[in-house]
């Protein structure tokens, strides 16, 4: 019985699936016998041989499938307001509204710490110019001149608009209707493609969180804050050479310059500290 056993588990082993059916019978003393062929039964068993079907199907193991390599994730930047720049000699100009109002072409500069309008189109705009306009001074090739500081409504170029713009009243030495400076600039990051006339701007102001109060990182609220204190101390140093000449009228445009600009700073302030900004960024 052994036996029988012991042969069953080896065909059960070594006999391919994919063979056709197989026979078993078990002979007079009791040998148990296997074949493919029903000929090879001696005729007397075959009455009692039993057959043998394969499986229906054989089961084929699917190769595994080698997972990809997962490509890092990439961290993608905001997109930034794509502008057109026109080329005029070395200059690059945006075309600006302003005011939602007037279109005009301004000269890109990232260098200038105020946006300038020309007199004519400070008209344009209804803005009036007095006495008691603040003035910023302005050093040209020859003198010391003041430009008389006003606040536009708005500025928008290309899909980027901000509100409220500091803007100085001067007439370019060129036929240019104003010069775009950082007073707009500096709400953004600015990215310059001159080979390909292009100005791409992504603003400064993300999601608030604990290294960027109220939405800005350290260097725009550093670099508003020293441009506060800097234009002040200017200020403050024409403001003495003024008093020394005894020149009553230039000297009440810079004290309300003085004032306009201590206002600011003070505004400035009080947004800092409402969003949490640290002592340190405020120097």
């Amino acid at each position: 019985m052994r036996l029988i056993i012991l042969v069953m588990m080896i065909l059960a082993i070594v006999v391919p699936s994919s063979y056709g059916e197989m026979y078993k019978w078990v002979d007079e003393r009791g040998t148990l016998h296997f074949t493919d062929d029903p000929s090879n039964i001696p005729e007397k068993y075959r009455p009692d041989a039993e057959t043998r079907k394969p499986p229906d199907e054989t089961s084929t193991s699917k190769p595994k499938e080698i997972p990809k390599a997962s490509s890092p994730l990439k961290v993608s930047e905001p997109e930034g307001i794509v502008v057109d720049l026109v080329r005029k000699h070395e200059l690059m100009l945006a075309e600006a509204v302003l005011n939602g109002a007037i279109t005009q072409y301004f000269i890109v500069d990232t260098g200038a710490s105020f946006t300038l309008i020309s007199r004519p189109t400070a008209r344009e705009l209804g803005i009036t110019i007095d006495e008691n306009t603040p003035v910023i001074p302005i050093f040209t090739a020859s003198s010391l001149v003041f430009a008389p500081l006003v606040t536009l409504k708005s500025i928008r170029v290309g899909e980027a608009e901000v509100e409220n713009v500091d803007v100085l009243v001067h007439n370019m030495p060129s036929d240019s209707a104003g010069l775009l400076g950082n007073s707009f600039l500096n709400k953004f990051k600015v990215v310059l493609d001159s080979v390909n006339g292009k100005m791409t701007l992504h603003s400064m102001q993300g999601v608030p969180s604990p290294d960027r109060p109220g939405g800005y990182g350290r260097d725009f609220w550093v670099s508003q804050f020293r441009f506060y204190s800097r234009v002040l101390d200017e200020l403050r140093r024409i403001k003495q050479r003024y008093e020394g000449r005894g020149s009553s009228s230039e000297l009440t445009r810079v004290n309300n310059a003085i004032r306009y600009f201590e206002n600011q700073l003070s505004e400035f302030e009080r947004k800092a500290s409402f969003a949490g900004v640290p002592r340190n960024w405020r120097e």
